[in-house]
């Protein structure tokens, strides 16, 4: 849900619609301690900061050897209970990190999404097919801890490629402006749309809480669907006046 709203938020915005039907499966094949102890690893922990059996592991994150990060998650405990830093091989581990999505939208549209939480890379590929061809995109970003770092790296874009199949031409690669700032450019115009003074949008960009609403839907009703495993009609979870 955290990870997939932003990209069903862009879908909509892509096709200017909304999500009518959606099936989903989804599966737990990577993180937890019975997949962990599958691959032969028998050191676990419930949390890496102070813990030698977190020593070693790729997947810790110790919080008090970087101030920002201590300031942020590690003394501020006591008030919230958070812990950032547990480990991801732990015990009573149960969100899905293999998934699979279907979308119908409302104009006719559909999408066939996949998602794996556990790849060594950030980003995301898309494809679009139409009456006049087809569009790829493939966006790679830098892997970024939060709060852990320059803020500015945050979905830093390290590779972007648009490529552009026409019904009846020649491929070619699309030319682009790229944007400065976090998640390529967006971070900055983001901030001053709602701390700044918004300039005019021919695209209309900028996302209110019913766009919001609509983005998070799609995957509130797909966790719906790969527990009952049945298709979910998305104006059945919620009513908009």
């Amino acid at each position: 849900m955290h990870k997939s709203t932003h990209h069903f938020d862009l879908v909509n915005f892509w096709i200017g619609s909304q999500p009518d039907t959606v099936f989903a499966m989804g599966d737990l094949l990577f993180y937890g301690r019975e997949n962990a102890e599958k691959r032969g690893i028998t050191k676990f922990y419930e949390r890496a900061t102070g813990n030698p059996n977190a020593a070693g592991d790729p997947f810790a994150l110790t919080l008090d050897d970087n101030p920002h990060l201590k300031a942020m998650y590690l003394d501020a405990e006591p008030e919230d209970g958070y812990r950032r830093d547990q480990s991801v091989f732990g015990d009573g581990i149960s969100i899905e990190d293999t998934m699979s999505v279907l979308v119908k939208y409302k104009n006719k549209a559909q999408l066939t999404y996949s998602l794996n939480a556990y790849l060594p890379w950030e980003g995301y590929q898309i494809a679009f097919n139409g009456t006049k061809g087809r569009i790829e995109m493939k966006i790679v970003e830098q892997s970024y801890v939060n709060s852990g770092g320059d803020k500015a790296l945050e979905g830093a874009v390290q590779g972007v490629t648009i490529l552009v199949f026409p019904m009846f031409g020649e491929p070619y690669k699309a030319e682009f402006e790229m944007g400065e700032g976090g998640h390529g450019g967006g971070d900055p115009v983001l901030l001053n749309d709602i701390f700044g003074v918004p300039v005019e949008d021919e695209f209309h960009r900028a996302a209110n809480h019913v766009d919001g609403a609509r983005s998070i839907l799609t995957g509130i009703a797909a966790n719906k669907s790969i527990r009952t495993g049945q298709a979910v009609k998305v104006d059945e979870l919620v009513k908009f006046y």
